[in-house]
């Protein structure tokens, strides 16, 4: 008869290790839990458990303190990390001393029953510590938040630091691409060598080649990164020449020769993009192998607007840069907090940055207000009307939203907001294209992908005039 797995709990919240000391019970395995963490060294120095599943902060002791112990005394035992402290430092010193996996709470439990599956059937390896990167050990953590998205980024990061493989930044214009880069690059095994940037959409494209790789007279990118990264950014604007050309330095077919060392080039890719590089093999405007080799492990950063509980966060993150930087120290408070999360951030965290400076430099209160920060995103929104060109529909859509949303005393307008949006878009969407058809309905339709009877209801129902006229 086989004997089930034991798993060793310890956590000091009782409703955490009840739930999952009956959810692992549930699945067949044994199960001890305890609140502290000198019970659970001594369970692993008698050579309890096949599986540790611990919480970082302990009443008595620290578990980065204490699983280096574990590893000397079990170096075969896998230990889950689980943490409320949610940041890229927590998930990064995890892997850094050995953990077999990072789980953030709140944790979802089939996340946390999977994980436990996979480290019983493969034990961690003993020299994953060594592969892991050093963690930067001040407070200004190259990407910030702690919500669910931005989660998932610190685990795939917290993951490749100790790897060299190429690896494909993808999100939109200031959202913090950039950042990803240099964690990877300041946080893995190439932290001693450069880190060389090249903006491919600012760089002129018959000067692209020159720049990547370089000429008689001139060193290329690539070569200055050797023995450390090379972040291409906005890949998706290289030209083909250019994209034929770094896709045979990628699979080793040109070298790109050192002249201090007389030996090909080390570096390690990092490319980002806003665009949509799928999009583009079908335009033929990106060469679909390049894509692949790019491809090899990719991050999704997401969008301000899809973490928002990270605004707080990020706000005073600002704040205490911009006084670092000589602007004035500002603190700011809940309502300029709630109104900024009610904005839709089309420039993302960089957007928000901006903000956060401005604000600090031009106003000399001492606490930045919600009346301050509606006047400047009002301003903002004048000023991006007037010096940015069109402004996309979902951007004009969010816009008003927002400010309908934060005009309203309690922060949440009526009933049958849906409704409402949706008939403010349909009555111009169709009024317009009935006047571009001279009232056509026939045509109409087809423009606007309805059936004929369904757009004569809407005609009726939103009360439009459908009268046709001569070309």
């Amino acid at each position: 008869m086989t004997i089930p797995s034991k798993i060793l709990i310890a956590d000091d919240d009782a409703s955490i290790r009840l739930v999952l000391s009956q959810a692992f019970s549930r699945l067949g395995y044994q199960v001890r839990a305890t609140s502290n963490a000198s019970t659970l060294l001594k369970w692993v120095s008698d050579g309890e458990g096949d599986l540790v599943i611990t919480d970082v902060v302990m009443p008595d002791e620290n578990v980065f303190d204490v699983l280096p112990r574990i590893r000397k005394q079990r170096p075969r035992l896998p230990v889950i990390v689980m943490s409320a402290q949610n940041t890229l430092l927590t998930a990064v010193n995890a892997a850094e001393i050995g953990a077999y996996e990072y789980v953030p709470k709140p944790f979802d439990l089939d996340d946390m029953t999977a994980a436990a599956k996979r480290a019983l059937a493969k034990p961690a390896d003993t020299e994953l510590a060594k592969a892991q990167a050093r963690a930067i050990r001040d407070e200004r953590l190259p990407l910030i938040g702690r919500s669910a998205p931005m989660q998932e980024v610190y685990r795939t990061v917290a993951r490749l630091v100790g790897a060299d493989l190429t690896v494909l930044v993808t999100g939109e214009s200031g959202a913090g691409k950039e950042l990803v880069a240099r964690a990877l690059h300041d946080l893995g095994r190439r932290r001693d060598g450069r880190f060389v940037a090249v903006n491919l959409a600012a760089t002129p494209r018959e000067r692209v080649e020159t720049e990547l790789f370089g000429k008689a007279d001139e060193t290329g990118k690539l070569v200055e990164a050797d023995g450390g990264t090379l972040f291409l950014d906005e890949v998706g604007d290289m030209p083909l020449d250019a994209q034929t050309r770094l896709l045979r330095v990628i699979d080793g077919s040109e070298k790109a020769i050192n002249p201090r060392t007389g030996r090909p080039a080390d570096a390690r890719i990092i490319a980002a993009t806003n665009r949509d590089l799928r999009g583009l093999i079908q335009q033929g405007l990106f060469r679909e192998d390049l894509f692949f080799r790019l491809n090899v492990a990719p991050v999704r950063l997401p969008p301000l607007r899809e973490r928002t509980e990270d605004i707080p966060e990020l706000a005073r993150a600002f704040l205490l840069r911009a006084h670092r930087e000589g602007l004035p120290a500002k603190t700011i408070d809940q309502g300029a907090l709630d109104r900024l999360k009610a904005h839709p951030w089309p420039g993302n965290v960089r957007e928000l940055e901006n903000l956060i400076r401005r604000m600090c430099a031009l106003y000399a209160e001492d606490v930045i207000s919600a009346r301050i920060v509606e006047r400047e995103l009002r301003e903002e929104t004048g000023r991006t009307t007037q010096g940015e060109g069109p402004i996309s529909l979902s951007t004009l859509i969010e816009r008003h939203l927002a400010a309908d949303f934060a005009s309203q005393p309690d922060g949440v307008p009526p009933k049958g907001l849906y409704d409402r949006v949706l008939q403010e878009v349909e009555a111009p969407l169709i009024r317009l294209t009935l006047a571009a058809t001279r009232g056509n309905q026939i045509r109409a339709a087809e423009i606007l992908g309805l059936n004929r009877n369904t757009l004569r209801k809407k005609i009726h129902d939103l009360g439009l005039q459908a009268v046709r006229t001569k070309a």
